[in-house]
């Protein structure tokens, strides 16, 4: 396990290029395995999760060769479909969430697709019914190992079928579809997820011989076809990371240019860290965040307090409401956090308040902050990242705080942020990793 020892107060300034998107990464990968022709996939984070499903499909047979330091070819033509139900599979499947997507492309090509209860952040539940009750509509047979746990679905052949889904799950969908491309006739998906993330999905499949319309919308149209082939597939900059930069900033009143941020892919984001009082400047295809020493959070029409609140694409991610919690500890003004999809996702603010931050925990979605307009700085002490985003922000606090930080069990903040100390440190950071 390893730690991060950051000395505190002091200011950033220089260039930033944010990294490949986690969230879509895992799914393309994933979608290499519905060919058997080569793949081609640019721009892949090399962060820890994504590392680790490359190693998953390797063990499955897939062929894989790093082309640069961010490029990967994949083929998938000679897989071993028993080590789906390997020992090892069982153990390595279950430490990583993403690969609950394998199932819907070995699902929809081999006809049986299997996975162990998935592992991931515990930022509360996280149901998989979503997933099984497509495949099921799709015309597969589920099963469940409870002792194991241990899921399976299998289907001869299957079929297109309307489907509304319960929810507008962003890996279901992505499942969902991955195995209606195979499938005989036609699938509509209602209520499905709509991030850029699908869209880039849908993209990369549709390049492949894919017959999918509907994209950005969430009523998504697709005609089966017999077989896919290669493509070449760039993924985009990873809106998270990008927003932590943006927080990372405007905490240690830093100036930083984020570069290539694909601006049409943000959705409200840079909306959001305006009403915090946040100045973002767009050039070109870059975010310039200008130095300021206060920045002051906006009221609604009527003077009540700001609310900001996660929900399904378009609407604001629930990956970036802790790091704009973090970020209204030092504005001028109080928010209302509301965490509506998760219910474990707000619990590390019991460390901001240890460093001095004002948050009032009202139940585990939401969260009261009453911003010290950097009066009076956060004060450093020892924590632990419990899970990704919580990591990221609790970073960003230490960045911001009075003296010397340790975090612990960082492998969470490896897990979604590539070389986070290097490129810290190359923008005036000090911070230290400790193996």
């Amino acid at each position: 396990m390893s730690t991060f020892v950051i000395e505190g107060g002091h200011r950033l300034a220089g260039t930033v290029t944010p990294q490949g998107a986690k969230n879509e990464a895992l799914q393309v990968i994933c979608a290499v395995l519905l060919t058997d022709k080569e793949v081609v996939i640019e721009n892949i984070p090399d962060i820890r999760d994504v590392n680790k499903l490359i190693d998953i499909l390797q063990d499955l047979g897939v062929k894989t060769s790093r082309l640069a330091a961010d490029t990967y070819r994949f083929q998938a033509d000679e897989l071993d479909l028993d080590y789906l139900e390997s020992e090892a599979f069982k153990k390595d499947g279950s430490s990583l969430r993403g690969s609950i997507m394998s199932v819907g492309p070995l699902l929809a090509r081999f006809g049986k697709g299997y996975i162990p209860r998935p592992g991931g952040d515990k930022i509360g539940r996280r149901r998989l019914d979503t997933h099984f009750e497509g495949f099921i509509k799709l015309g597969a047979e589920f099963r469940y190992n409870k002792d194991e746990q241990f899921y399976g679905v299998e289907a001869e052949t299957l079929k297109g079928t309307d489907m509304l889904l319960e929810e507008a799950s962003v890996t279901g969908t992505a499942n969902i579809i991955m195995a209606a491309v195979l499938a005989q006739g036609t699938t509509t998906i209602y209520n499905a997820a709509c991030e850029p993330y699908i869209q880039q999905l849908c993209k990369m499949l549709n390049q492949m011989g894919a017959r999918i319309s509907g994209l950005g919308s969430n009523l998504l149209t697709i005609e089966g076809v017999t077989s896919l082939q290669g493509c070449k597939h760039r993924i985009l900059p990873d809106m998270i990371e990008i927003g932590s930069w943006i927080g990372m900033a405007a905490m240690t009143k830093s100036s930083l240019t984020i570069k290539d941020v694909s601006w049409p892919d943000l959705g409200i984001i840079p909306a959001v860290f305006r009403k915090l009082g946040i100045r973002l400047e767009r050039k070109g295809a870059d975010i310039y965040v200008p130095a300021q020493d206060s920045y002051e959070i906006q009221s609604y029409i009527d003077g009540s307090i700001l609310t900001i609140s996660d929900a399904p694409w378009p609407g604001f991610t629930p990956d970036l409401l802790s790091i704009v919690l973090v970020v209204a500890t030092q504005a001028k003004g109080s928010v209302l956090i509301h965490q509506k999809m998760f219910e474990s996702r707000l619990f590390f603010v019991d460390k901001l308040i240890d460093m001095g931050a004002k948050v009032i925990l009202c139940d585990p979605h939401r969260a009261t902050v009453i911003g010290m307009d950097h009066q009076s700085s956060l004060k450093a002490t020892t924590m632990s990242s419990p899970d990704i985003r919580a990591g990221i922000s609790l970073l960003i606090a230490a960045l911001s705080a009075q003296g010397t930080s340790t975090i612990h069990n960082i492998d969470q903040i490896d897990r979604g942020y590539q070389y986070i100390d290097q490129r810290l440190q190359a923008i005036g950071a000090k911070i230290t990793r400790i193996n």
